[in-house]
C-alpha cells in the first residue's frame, strides 16, 4: 500500500484497527474493479455491510443483556430501596451480596453492556477514519491522486494550492488549513497535496485542472480528471470521477455544496439529491432508534418507585434518541456525501439487523435462561469449595435487616426448626464474621432467659 498521508491513521488505538479495516476496504475495491464497477460509493456500502455482519454476535449479546436487564432491574431496585437509608458497613456488604446474587441469577455482569461497547466503538470509529481517508487505504485511488500530486509539485511545489484564497478556491483553502501541518513536514509535500486534493470540490478541481493542465494527464489509458467543453459540460469521465460518482453525485462534495451549486445553476434535481442525503440519514437513524429495545419502557413502574434518578435517566435517554437523528442530518449535510452514504448504509443495515435480533430475542424463554444461569452459578460456587447450604445460610444472614439481627435471640424459640437445622448441619461460622456475632447474641439471650 502506498505511503500516502491521508493517513493511514496513526492513533495508538484506532490506527492499527483502521489499517486492518483499510486492507478489507482495499480488497473490496479491487474485487469491484475486476468486475468493472470500481466505485467508492458502492465499496463503502459493501464495506459497511461486511463490518456490521462481523459485529452481529456482539450486537446480539448486547441486546440479550438489555432484555435480561429489563427483567432484572425491578429486583435490583428493590434491593437498593431496602438499603436506601442504611450507610453502615454491614448493610453495604449485605446489599452487595444480594445484588451479586441477582446478577448471578440472570447470568449477566454489571459491566456486561460496557464490554460490548468497548469492543464495538473503536471498530466503528476506525471505520469512519477509513471512509474519511479513502486514498490512504485504497491503493488504486491513492495512486491516482499521487499522479496528480506529483505533477503539481513538479510544476510549482504546490504554491498555487498553498496560497489559494478562500474567496477564489474555498474548498482548497479549507483543505490546506486542515492539513497545514502535513504540508509543512519536510519531504512530505506530495502526501500533503494528496490530502488537499481528496477534499477539493468539483468546481475547484476544475480550476486546478486548468491551471496545472491535469485534464490531459494520462494514467492507466484514461484521463485522471474529466474533460469538459467550454460550456462546462462533461465530455469524458476520468478515473477520479469514475471512482467518486455514485448515483449521479460526486461523493467528495458535501450536500451543502451540491445544494448551493444546484440552486445557483437552476439544477433543482441536484438540490433534491443534496437534501435527500441528510434526510435519509435522519430517517434511518430514527427508525434504528425506535427498533432498539428500551428497558425503561418495559419498567416504568419500577423506575417510578426508585425515585427521581431513574426518571431523569429515562428522560435523558429519550432526549438523546431525539437528538441523534437531527445530529445525523446536520453532519451529513456539511460533510462529504461519502460520509452520508456510510451513515445511511450503516443505519439501514442496523435496522434490518435489529428486526431479526428482536425476533430472535422475543422467541427466547427468559425463565429457562434464568434457570440455566442459576444452575451454572450453583456449580461455580460448589467448584470453589463452598456448599450451596452454607451459601444460603450466609446469604440469609447477610440480607436480614439490622433490626432482625438484633432480635435473633428473642425469636429463637419461635424458629427452632431453623436453629436445629443449622446446628445439625455442622455449620461453624468463621470467627469475627456476621454469623459468629449473631450466634453470640443468641447465646447471650438464651443464658438470660434461663
Amino acid at each position: 500500500m502506498s505511503g500516502i498521508l491521508l493517513t493511514p491513521y496513526s492513533g495508538t488505538i484506532l490506527g492499527p484497527i483502521a489499517r486492518i479495516l483499510g486492507y478489507l476496504m482495499n480488497w473490496i475495491f479491487i474485487l469491484l474493479d475486476k468486475i468493472g464497477l470500481p466505485n467508492i460509493g458502492l465499496a463503502i456500502i459493501i464495506f459497511t455491510i461486511v463490518i456490521y455482519a462481523l459485529l452481529t454476535p456482539l450486537t446480539v449479546k448486547q441486546q440479550k443483556f438489555s432484555k435480561l436487564s429489563a427483567k432484572m432491574n425491578p429486583e435490583i431496585q428493590a434491593i437498593q430501596a431496602k438499603y436506601k437509608d442504611k450507610r453502615d458497613t454491614e448493610s453495604s456488604m449485605a446489599m452487595q451480596q444480594e445484588t451479586k446474587a441477582v446478577y448471578a441469577k440472570y447470568g449477566v455482569s454489571p459491566s456486561g453492556s460496557c464490554v460490548q461497547l468497548l469492543i464495538q466503538m473503536p471498530i466503528l470509529f476506525a471505520l469512519y477514519r477509513v471512509i474519511y481517508s479513502i486514498p490512504a487505504y485504497v491503493t488504486q485511488v491513492g495512486d491516482t491522486f499521487r499522479v496528480l500530486a506529483e505533477k503539481i509539485v513538479s510544476q510549482d511545489q504546490g504554491s498555487f494550492i498553498l496560497n489559494a484564497s478562500a474567496d477564489d478556491l474555498k474548498s482548497v483553502a479549507s483543505a490546506v488549513s486542515q492539513y497545514s501541518k502535513n504540508l509543512e513536514l519536510e519531504g512530505n509535500l506530495t502526501n500533503g497535496i494528496i490530502d488537499v486534493l481528496n477534499k477539493v470540490s468539483t468546481a475547484d478541481m476544475l480550476v486546478l485542472s486548468d491551471h496545472y493542465g491535469l485534464a490531459d494527464l494520462q494514467y492507466n489509458a484514461q484521463n485522471i480528471l474529466s474533460t469538459f467543453n467550454s460550456a462546462g459540460n462533461m465530455i469524458s469521465k476520468g478515473l477520479i470521477d469514475t471512482y467518486n460518482y455514485f448515483l449521479g453525485i460526486n461523493i467528495a462534495n458535501s450536500p451543502q455544496y451540491l445544494f448551493t451549486e444546484g440552486w445557483t445553476g437552476h439544477r433543482f434535481g441536484l438540490c433534491f439529491g443534496a437534501i435527500l442525503i441528510p434526510l435519509l440519514a435522519a430517517l434511518t437513524q430514527w427508525l434504528n432508534v425506535k427498533l432498539m429495545p428500551q428497558a425503561g419502557d418495559n419498567n416504568n413502574n419500577s423506575n417510578a418507585a426508585s425515585g427521581d434518578t431513574g426518571a431523569a435517566m429515562q428522560q435523558s435517554m429519550k432526549t438523546m434518541n431525539m437528538m441523534m437523528p437531527l445530529m445525523s442530518a446536520f453532519f451529513c449535510f456539511t460533510l462529504p456525501s461519502g460520509m452520508g452514504i456510510y451513515w445511511i448504509a450503516g443505519a439501514v443495515i442496523r435496522t434490518i439487523q435489529q428486526i431479526f435480533i428482536n425476533k430472535h430475542i422475543d422467541k427466547m424463554d427468559i425463565d429457562e435462561i434464568i434457570k440455566k444461569n442459576e444452575a451454572k452459578a450453583k456449580k461455580k460456587i460448589e467448584k470453589a469449595g463452598v456448599t450451596a447450604q452454607k451459601m444460603q445460610q450466609y446469604a440469609a444472614m447477610n440480607t436480614r435487616s439490622l433490626s432482625d439481627r438484633a432480635n435473633i435471640g428473642s425469636n429463637a424459640s419461635t424458629d427452632t426448626s431453623s436453629d436445629s437445622s443449622s446446628a445439625g448441619s455442622g455449620f461453624k461460622p468463621a470467627p469475627g464474621s456476621l454469623a459468629a456475632k449473631a450466634n453470640m447474641v443468641k447465646e447471650y439471650n438464651e443464658r438470660n432467659n434461663k
